[in-house]
């Protein structure tokens, strides 16, 4: 049976159930303290002529068809009105119902949008249509995503193959060239390719949370980036204090790692420096890295959050990247429920503020 058909049955059993413990009380309350002898009112002379009163047998036989008469009254009334109200009761959840077929049939643009009052119908309307949301903004983020990794894969795989064209077609000509050629775009591939990874693995949560250091994460990814800033001639600075956040050790420190590497290559092309420092609160912990640079827009610096999206003033084209390197810092700084902030300078240059919470004290 359906849900309708239930919720119309339990509305008349109801009613009836309530109608014969109404009888039942008529019958304990009333009729049970009437005698049923026969019962003779007035004295039997002129002025109080005698009369007969209805006994307990008398009321039984004048009740009964009528009790049984107002029970199926109530019957119907019952069925008709319980069908009625479980349409009205249940009509959210048809409108429910339809939204997730379109949802599975591909549409996830449409919305319940259920009106009224906030009850309980509401607020899976809402829960759901926020759902619906947040899948088609993943769905079109992945789509987008997919379409720009494929367009980067299939870049270093072109240029390999080309380059194995021109061997092939060229036996004479010197292989070393080739190799080291073929090595530099093959590195590119891998490096992309590790980068999907990383960010596949923030985006799934995929990882145990224990207590992380930032102070000491900063102070490591600066030392391992220190050769690459002095051939840049970025001067790195840290300092700051201990900042403990809960999370994964490898991916926190591969989302500083990616921003201070993002602070040396886009910096300026001689005496810039990078500073790197954190902060501790009960609530969260922070860590910013500003460094010098060219001038940056909001509008540009919201975008360099993007997939593939790079930077175009670089002081070196050796390190071009992948354009994944502040997109893996977003996912991570959300996979630790945290907020990344890109805020540009007023001299050029940028500030990158990761704000994450605090683990609870015990």
């Amino acid at each position: 049976m359906s849900v309708r058909l239930k919720l119309t049955f339990s509305y008349a059993g109801f009613l009836m159930v309530a109608g014969a413990l109404l009888l039942v009380t008529v019958w304990v309350f009333l009729l049970r303290y009437v005698p049923d002898h026969q019962i003779v009112v007035g004295q039997g002379d002129s002025d109080f002529p005698a009369r007969y009163a209805p006994n307990r047998s008398d009321l039984q036989e004048a009740f009964a068809p009528r009790a049984a008469e107002a029970m199926a009254v109530l019957l119907v009334f019952g069925l008709v009105g319980g069908w009625v109200l479980a349409g009205r009761m249940l009509s959210p959840l048809t409108r429910i119902t339809n939204a997730t077929r379109r949802a599975t049939s591909g549409s996830l643009s449409h919305r319940i949008e259920l009106e009224g009052r906030k009850d309980e119908f509401r607020e899976l309307a809402d829960s759901f249509d926020a759902m619906l949301a947040r899948v088609e903004a993943q769905v079109a983020e992945q789509q987008r995503f997919a379409a720009n990794a494929s367009h980067e894969l299939r870049t270093p795989l072109a240029v390999m193959q080309t380059m194995l064209e021109v061997a092939r077609k060229d036996p004479d000509h010197g292989s070393g060239e080739l190799v080291e050629r073929l090595s530099v775009v093959n590195a590119r591939a891998i490096d992309l390719t590790e980068a999907l990874l990383v960010l596949t693995r923030a985006d799934q949560r995929s990882f145990t949370r224990e207590p992380v250091d930032l102070s000491l994460t900063a102070e490591e990814a600066a030392e391992t980036l220190l050769p690459l800033a002095e051939t840049h001639g970025v001067t790195m600075e840290t300092s700051g204090e201990i900042a403990i956040a809960s999370g994964s050790r490898a991916l926190l420190l591969q989302m500083t790692t990616n921003l201070l590497h993002n602070a040396i290559v886009h910096n300026l092309p001689e005496g810039g420096t990078v500073r790197v420092g954190t902060t501790a609160r009960s609530d969260a912990v922070t860590l910013t890295v500003e460094n010098t640079g060219r001038q940056l827009t909001a509008q540009q610096a919201s975008t360099l959050v993007e997939p593939f999206q790079r930077g175009t003033e670089r002081v070196r084209t050796d390190h071009a990247g992948v354009g994944l390197g502040l997109a893996i810092v977003q996912s991570i700084v959300l996979a630790h429920d945290g907020t990344l902030t890109l805020t540009p300078r007023d001299a050029g240059g940028l500030y990158a503020t990761v704000r994450l919470p605090a683990p609870p004290t015990r």
